[in-house]
């Protein structure tokens, strides 16, 4: 009896559904010929120099802005209520983001929004607008503490606080006063020469900017101004 050979034939290498070695053959459209190549795009215009430009421009000013309200800026001392320890045009770095994560410590150099009368507290001025500079003092007394200036020194709690940034000896005696919950009571290291929480009250701790971190001008005393 003789067999099929379709039974014993082995299947044919060229078969493109068994080998998978044939090229794909190319689509076809619903009418059988070829579908058509898409159309090349036009490579794009090169953008305006200027457009460019102002990009960049705009952008760097977005980040500049960004780190000045989050992270730090740049501050000149413009009295001489912080002598000895900074002087007028001394330059410094302020720095926002310590103050995220912790509150205020004692003797920290603070920058922050004075009361809005400050300005007639100080000068004998009105101030009707209630524009005002921003200040920078040194953090003496803190939430809950009982600060008092007698014979010529800082107590805190009825204990001397050790200080050796002032120019001199405070004359006038002062206080004692409780510090209120959540805000700072600020003093001058010029103590005798310095209008500062004596005379208008306390800091909110909102009414902080920051820490005086870093002073960079002038080159000769260019350093932190940590503890």
């Amino acid at each position: 009896m003789s067999t099929n050979p379709d039974q014993n034939s082995s299947p044919n290498p060229g078969d493109p559904f068994l080998s998978g070695t044939s090229e794909p053959t190319e689509p076809f459209g619903d009418n059988g010929s070829s579908a058509p190549k898409p159309a090349k795009q036009p490579p794009p215009k090169p953008e305006n120099g200027w457009v460019e430009a102002a990009k960049t421009i705009g952008l760097s000013l977005i980040l500049a802005l960004g780190i000045r309200q989050f992270v730090a800026e740049a501050r000149y001392i413009p009295s001489e209520s912080m002598v000895p320890t900074l002087a007028v045009n001394d330059r410094l770095m302020v720095e926002k983001i310590s103050y995220l994560l912790h509150p205020p410590e004692r003797e920290d150099i603070v920058v922050f929004w004075p009361p809005d009368n400050v300005s007639e507290i100080c000068q004998g001025i009105p101030n009707p607008s209630k524009q005002k500079d921003a200040f920078i003092k040194r953090v003496i007394g803190l939430p809950g503490d009982k600060v008092e200036v007698r014979d010529g020194r800082v107590l805190i709690n009825d204990q001397p606080l050790p200080e050796d940034y002032t120019a001199e000896p405070t004359r006038d005696p002062w206080g004692p006063e409780i510090v209120p919950p959540d805000s700072y009571l600020m003093m001058g290291d010029n103590r005798n020469n310095s209008c500062d929480s004596r005379k208008w009250g306390v800091v909110p701790r909102n009414e902080i900017i920051g820490r005086a971190a870093f002073r960079f001008w002038p080159l000769n005393r260019m350093g932190s101004l940590g503890k």
